[in-house]
């Protein structure tokens, strides 16, 4: 609980931050505030049956675990002996407490066997498989929790308990969202000197007069008027002046009528419970409490900084993994699997930024060296693919020696800032795959291709057809027989050896002329032509041999001379139109054979 009414006061110097201001920090837990924040959430018996707050608690430590947040867990010790009357009222409303009870209270043990103590040892033993250390504090948690951030062993603490204050702690988170836009509800001592003008001794006054945990307050006196009181004699002087003046001041501020009669509580059985008319108890047993009081805020019992008890939860310990996996499956019923899958990641994560804090350190320090000579290797290998969470630039990446996990997602800034020569290996990798792609966009598909055959047989067709149409056109003979080199004129069709073909085709030579009366020859006629048959390409218009009378070699071999005719533009009318469609389909498929091909 705390002091009544003190969160509503401090309510102006509320902070909500989000879940990544707690990274790389060393935090204190309440365990017996966050179990009771957890069970809050489901009071039926099946919650508690499921252990839906040990669930709630292990989901909680997971997400602090991948931000590197180092945390403690600290359990309430025995009841201080000034708040076992406030203890005994709320364990029974309607008890009165005793005259020897009132003047002599003494601390309680708390009942090691009440279910809620149970609770928190199922969360200390899941607290200590994750690495989490525990400290058991001597009376009260918060004290010690506010003790260990007083003295700068830890940056923060969570609880609920508003007097944490009270006892010299300066950061304090109250509650804690997880979940998409996760964050924390944090109170800075700071903030509340300075906005509000309270430090901490006046928070101690507020607690005497508004009452709590340690004392039942004035009875009539409002927040408003307790802070204006307080604010009105300074942080420094009020200790000193309550402790000195008592309430004497109660009858100022109410404007009461009434006498202080010291000697009204005499005779009565339950004088710690008798209230004056100006709301206090008898002067002179409430300046006693109030001395009791001050005192219990001020000089807590705990631990000392120095102690082993503390010195031994600054320490780093171990996830194990094992002891893990037995403790979700016997608490949350959890295949080994499922826990592996909850908590790897996370574990993973925290290794990659415990890496990143050891570079920036180095590199503060002056010294710069390469990912391959650092100290300790680098956990992440490589970088798969970018992704995106929740809006945040991530990475999926791939670990090394990272038992029982291959890949997982992690924010970007945490890989630059860790291995940027990581994502200069990714991204070069990016570029090479790109000009690969685009390399075989540009060829063509072989499921698209015509099969070669049917080139084959297309080529064939229309290299007879072209043959048949030349030797018809105007009784033009075609004369195939020997004769010298230089007087052959030969087509022959040559496909180039690139183009693969599943048939071996036949190469022929034609022997260009045209004369009349020549007889026509057979294919048997071709074949001595062709070891001296010219290559000619296709594509290009054919060579024209321009002249009418003997070449020189004619003449000597007394060979009959052959007029060859012209073949000009304006003779192309000699052919028919079939005969030059389809020359002209020719060269267009091979062209376009070379094209796709080459």
């Amino acid at each position: 609980m705390g002091v009544k009414n003190l969160w509503d006061i401090l309510e102006s110097c509320k902070k909500t931050l989000p879940l990544h201001h707690l990274q790389n920090k060393r935090v204190c837990i309440d365990l017996s505030c966050w179990i009771v924040q957890l069970q809050n959430v489901n009071k039926s018996h099946c919650a508690i049956k499921d252990k839906l707050y040990l669930r709630g608690l292990f989901h909680r430590l997971r997400a602090l675990i991948a931000l590197n947040c180092s945390l403690i867990f600290v359990t309430d010790g025995a009841i201080p002996a000034i708040k076992s009357s406030t203890y005994r009222r709320r364990l029974n409303p309607g008890n009165v407490l005793t005259q020897d009870e009132a003047i002599k209270p003494s601390s309680i043990r708390r009942n090691a066997g009440s279910e809620f103590s149970r609770m928190i040892k199922e969360a200390k033993v899941l607290g200590n498989a994750l690495g989490i250390p525990c400290l058991d504090g001597i009376e009260e948690a918060e004290a010690q929790c506010a003790v260990l951030n007083y003295e700068s062993f830890c940056d923060g603490c969570f609880t609920s308990d508003s007097d944490v204050f009270l006892f010299g702690a300066r950061t304090v988170y109250r509650d804690i969202c997880l979940g998409e836009g996760g964050y924390l509800l944090c109170y800075e001592m700071d903030d509340i000197e300075r906005k509000l003008g309270l430090g901490r001794n006046s928070l101690i006054t507020l607690a005497v007069i508004l009452g709590g945990d340690y004392s039942e307050g004035v009875y009539g006196l409002g927040r408003e008027s307790a802070c204006q009181i307080v604010k009105s004699i300074g942080d420094s002087a009020v200790l000193q002046w309550i402790a000195s003046e008592g309430f004497s001041f109660v009858k100022k501020q109410k404007g009461s009528k009434k006498k202080i009669e010291d000697d009204k509580c005499n005779g009565r059985e339950n004088a710690a419970e008798y209230k004056n008319p100006n709301g206090s108890k008898c002067p002179s047993q409430m300046k006693s409490q109030t001395l009791q009081v001050l005192n219990a805020y001020l000089k807590p019992k705990c631990h000392s900084a120095e102690s082993d008890a503390v010195q031994r939860i600054l320490v780093l310990y171990p996830y194990i993994r094992s002891q893990l996996q037995q403790i979700c499956t016997e608490f949350l019923d959890w295949p080994p699997e499922k826990t592996d899958e909850y908590i790897l990641p996370k574990i993973a994560e925290r290794e990659l930024r415990r890496f990143a804090n050891l570079r920036s350190t180095a590199s503060q320090l002056g010294v710069q060296l390469p990912l391959n000579e650092m100290p300790i290797k680098c956990p992440l290998s490589r970088i798969i693919k970018p992704r995106k969470v929740q809006g945040v630039d991530c990475f999926e990446v791939s670990w090394e020696e990272m038992d029982g996990l291959e890949t997982s997602i992690v924010p970007a800034d945490l890989v630059q800032r860790a291995c940027p020569e990581r994502i200069l290996e990714f991204q070069e990798r990016r570029v090479q795959g790109k000009k690969r792609n685009n390399t075989r966009s540009r060829r063509p598909r072989l499921e698209k291709m015509p099969p070669l055959g049917q080139i084959d047989q297309k080529l064939q067709d229309l290299l007879l057809e072209v043959d048949r149409e030349s030797s018809a056109a105007d009784g033009a003979t075609v004369l195939f027989g020997s004769a010298s080199e230089d007087d052959e004129s030969i087509a022959q069709i040559h496909i180039d050896s690139s183009i693969q073909t599943h048939s071996t085709w036949n190469s022929y030579s034609v022997k260009k002329g045209f004369a009349s009366g020549s007889p026509i020859c057979q294919e048997d006629d071709i074949l001595p032509a062709l070891s001296k048959a010219e290559v000619i390409d296709l594509t290009s218009p054919p060579p024209v041999r321009h002249g009418s009378g003997k070449s020189k070699h004619q003449e000597e071999d007394n060979v009959e001379c052959i007029d060859v005719i012209e073949l000009s533009d304006s003779e192309n009318d000699m052919f028919s139109p079939e005969h030059i469609r389809r020359a002209r389909e020719l060269r267009m498929f091979i062209a376009g054979i070379k094209d796709k091909f080459y």
